[in-house]
This record gives C-alpha cells, structure tokens and sequence, in this order.
C-alpha cells in the first residue's frame, strides 16, 4: 500500500516535469498544454485561481465534492479511508459515444507542501478492490496517471495545473478533434475554476 501511494506520487510527478508539452489553447484565465508520446497523449491544464493555495488543496482533494464542478462525474462515493492522506472512491461517468456509461475504483493519494516553492500534490490511479469487481451495467475504465499541481502565487491566489495521461481506455471521453476536446476542456477548467472561488 504505502508503495503504491508513494509510486502514485513519483508518477504524477515525472509527468509533470517531462519536457515537450506544446501548448494547444491559451486563454486570460485557461492554458491548456498536450504531450504526445507513442499512443498515449498527456494533458496539462493551467490556471490562476483567487484563493489561497492550501484552500484550493482542501477542496480539490475531497472527490466527493468533484460533481459541484465536473459533469464527467455523476456519482463519486469514498469507498475506504485508508489514512488521512489516502481514499479510495468509486466513480460513475456518463456514456458517451454510443459507449457504456463507466465506471472507475481510484487512490486519491495527497501531500502538502513543505516548502513555499513546492506544490500541493492530489495524485490519482486506479486500483481493484476485491469488493468492487466490474459489473455489467458499467464498462470498468482505468486512469493511469492523474491529478493536481498547486503553486502558492501570493497569499490570496494560486496556480493548479491538471495532469491527466490519456490511454486509449479513456479515449471516447476525448474527441477526435480537438478543437472540441479543447473546447470541453476548457468549459471544465472554467466550472473549477467558479467553484473554487
């Protein structure tokens, strides 16, 4: 367990810092940045939000309250608290595509800070649960590499960065073109953004 929270973290981490990201949108309010490796495309999200950076931790880290903000997420229930650093949640999402709706079992794994430079992490990974095997109503996705960056700015605001590794698994949610995908993106970001601040 405490392999995989810490691996978690390393991953999110070495995603983060790897070099190529081509930013594809800049906005006043949203950069939006993609990485391209192989069949696996990155994606990195950018913003300034006027809150104070441990604040934007606090609420960005509680999945549960991921509905208020991202219409991906129909339900979001925490499964096992396994410290205060580490959950599990089982999340449903919306069918798309002519796809089945989906279903996924994730580790939110955080840390704070330690040092004003360094940022607040919410790294997150699937995992399987012996009580939560796949059922039939539900397509049982995986998210490889995910999360959160945030960056203390001044006292009243911050920078979050989105990460999020896109397999092929995940791939109906992300259009074809990406203008569109984009587009969501964006409207997203946005939505967190509001309900951040």
């Amino acid at each position: 367990q405490a392999y995989v929270n810490y691996s978690s973290i390393a991953v999110l981490a070495n995603l983060a810092a790897k070099p190529g990201w081509e930013l594809m949108t800049a906005r006043d309010d949203v950069n939006i940045w993609t990485l391209e490796e192989g069949d696996v495309l990155s994606l990195r999200v950018g913003m300034k939000v006027n809150i104070p950076s441990h604040v934007a931790f606090y609420l960005l880290s509680d999945f549960t309250l991921r509905q208020g903000w991202d219409a991906h997420f129909i339900t979001c229930d925490l499964l096992q608290a396994l410290n205060n650093d580490e959950k599990i949640y089982y999340v449903t999402c919306p069918p798309v595509a002519g796809h089945k709706a989906r279903d996924f079992v994730i580790l939110v794994s955080q840390r704070q800070a330690c040092k004003p430079s360094e940022p607040y992490i919410i790294a997150v990974k699937s995992v399987t649960l012996a009580t939560m095997p796949p059922c039939l109503e539900y397509w049982r996705s995986e998210i490889t590499c995910a999360g959160f960056h945030i960056y203390s700015d001044t006292n009243s605001s911050c920078m979050v960065y989105y990460f999020n590794e896109v397999t092929a698994g995940s791939m109906p949610y992300l259009a074809a073109n990406l203008t569109g995908l984009s587009k969501s993106i964006e409207d997203t970001a946005l939505q967190c953004k509001t309900f951040l601040e």
